[in-house]
This record gives C-alpha cells, sequence and structure tokens, in this order.
C-alpha cells in the first residue's frame, strides 16, 4: 500500500516537471509555514523586510527596523533572519547586523529576546518576532542582558545612557568601541 502511494506522488511530480519548465521543488513544512507567515505579516510602519538571496530563499531574509520614539528615534538597525528546515519547531536564528549599543544585543550582533531562546512555541510567528524587537528598541531590558556595561548605565544613569547610543548611533565611540553610523 505504501508503495502506491509512492508511485502515485512520483508520478505527480513527473507529470509536473513534464511541462517543459525545472524540476518543481517541494517544500518542507517549515517552509510553507514560513511562506504563509510571511504572507501574512502585519508589519509596523518603521519595519521593512527585504529578500538579499531573491525572493525564491524566504528562508533567509533581513528585517530593518526604524525606531519613531524612545532612545533609539531615528536610528536603522537591520536583523537577519535564518529560518530552518523545522520551523515552526525551531525559533529561527536572528542576528543584528548593525553594530549597536543595547543592553539586549551584544557586539557580536546576538539579540536577548525570550522568545527566540526558552518562550519559544510553534504558535509564535514572524510577526511576533519583529514586534518583539520593536519593543526592545522602545523599551530596553536592564534585567535580561547581553551586553552588561550597557546594562548598567541604562540601569545607573539613563541620561548618561541616551548620550552613549546617541554618540553610537552618530558613529562615535562609547568605551573605546567604536560604531558606525546608523541614522
Amino acid at each position: 500500500m505504501i508503495n502506491l502511494f509512492k508511485i502515485k506522488g512520483q508520478r505527480k511530480e513527473e507529470a509536473a516537471n513534464s511541462n517543459g519548465g525545472p524540476p518543481v521543488k517541494k517544500q518542507s513544512p517549515g517552509e510553507l509555514r514560513l511562506h504563509k507567515d510571511i504572507a501574512e505579516l502585519n508589519l509596523p510602519k518603521t519595519t521593512k523586510i527585504s529578500f538579499p538571496n531573491g525572493k525564491d530563499d524566504l528562508m533567509n531574509f533581513e528585517a530593518t527596523l526604524r525606531p519613531d520614539e524612545g532612545y533609539y528615534l531615528g536610528g536603522a538597525f537591520t536583523f537577519t533572519f535564518q529560518v530552518s528546515a523545522s520551523y515552526p519547531h525551531e525559533a529561527p536564528k536572528v542576528k543584528c547586523k548593525t553594530k549597536v549599543y543595547h543592553p539586549n544585543v551584544d557586539l557580536e550582533g546576538n539579540v536577548c529576546l525570550n522568545i527566540l531562546r526558552e518562550d519559544w512555541k510553534p504558535v509564535l510567528n514572524i510577526n511576533t518576532i519583529i514586534y518583539g524587537l520593536n519593543l526592545l528598541f522602545s523599551q530596553p531590558n536592564d534585567e535580561d542582558p547581553l551586553n552588561h556595561e550597557a546594562a548598567a548605565v541604562l540601569r545607573d544613569n539613563p541620561t548618561k545612557f541616551q548620550r552613549n547610543v546617541q554618540m553610537a548611533m552618530s558613529g562615535g565611540y562609547v568605551d573605546n568601541t567604536h560604531f558606525p553610523r546608523c541614522k
């Protein structure tokens, strides 16, 4: 019985490929779910997504956030998303390409967002992650930091934190670390 389904599937694939076009690539469940998530995106006006490898590679894309409030107002921050074939059972890998002075983003671009780690559930989606990233930039969290120095300054001296963020976004140095301009 199983062989009948296998043969039937092969015949369907052969028929689809016999139209002279390239072979039809079978999508993984993760690709199907991601396609659905992207089609249903409801992005904030401050966020744009792009596909640097073209629309054929949905599993790797970028989101650029331009906060319209808070410490990071006026900045532009790009995040890469790498989605595995086991999505949504495994959270996407998200990194910040823009070097940023932020308590929840380290200098290598790793992001501390609970829904990308221990709180990930298959019911969550790309939209949820993008809203979470936007929240990190409107309300940085000094209680669960990756950049402990930035978190301590935010907690102990918010005015200095504001100056450091502005210096970093302007292409300056903060504590002997250079940040490229991101305004």
